[in-house]
């Protein structure tokens, strides 16, 4: 395993465990209920944690293969709930508030969604690039 592979891995551990913290301080910190879409994307998230952090200390670079389904499923998620926070007159097909904004930042720019999107694309970014270059490893006649 590269030395980039490592970072990348431990790269992606620290964004998971970061939105997971972040999550878990504005239910337990803050005392916000979370909606029927934010506890999808705590399963989607929470395991990153783990599989990441498992995969960079046993220097696994096959660990793309079990990460992005987790992480595509979560950009789908939150991209859904964050469309439905800036649509008007969207309504939550799951259930639940999920539409409405609990803790805006930065003026509303940012949401509790928008902060699940930017860290499963970011995750999704990270390890995407292990996947496209492991195949180029693997496959003496790629160019």
């Amino acid at each position: 395993m590269s030395d980039s592979t490592r970072a990348i891995l431990t790269a992606g551990t620290l964004v998971a465990l970061a939105a997971t913290a972040g999550s878990l301080y504005f239910s337990l910190g803050l005392g916000l209920t979370p909606c029927d879409l934010c506890w999808y994307q705590r399963i989607l998230m929470y395991p990153l944690v783990v599989v990441l952090g498992v995969a960079a200390v046993e220097e696994r670079e096959g660990v793309w293969k079990s990460v992005l389904p987790l992480s595509l499923g979560g950009v789908a998620v939150s991209g859904y709930h964050t469309y439905l926070q800036v649509a008007p007159g969207a309504t939550c097909t799951i259930g639940g508030p999920c539409a409405s904004i609990q803790y805006p930042m930065l003026g509303g720019l940012l949401t509790i969604p928008r902060l699940a999107l930017v860290a499963f694309l970011l995750v999704t970014l990270l390890v995407g690039g292990m996947a496209l270059t492991s195949g180029s490893r693997n496959d003496p006649w790629r160019v």
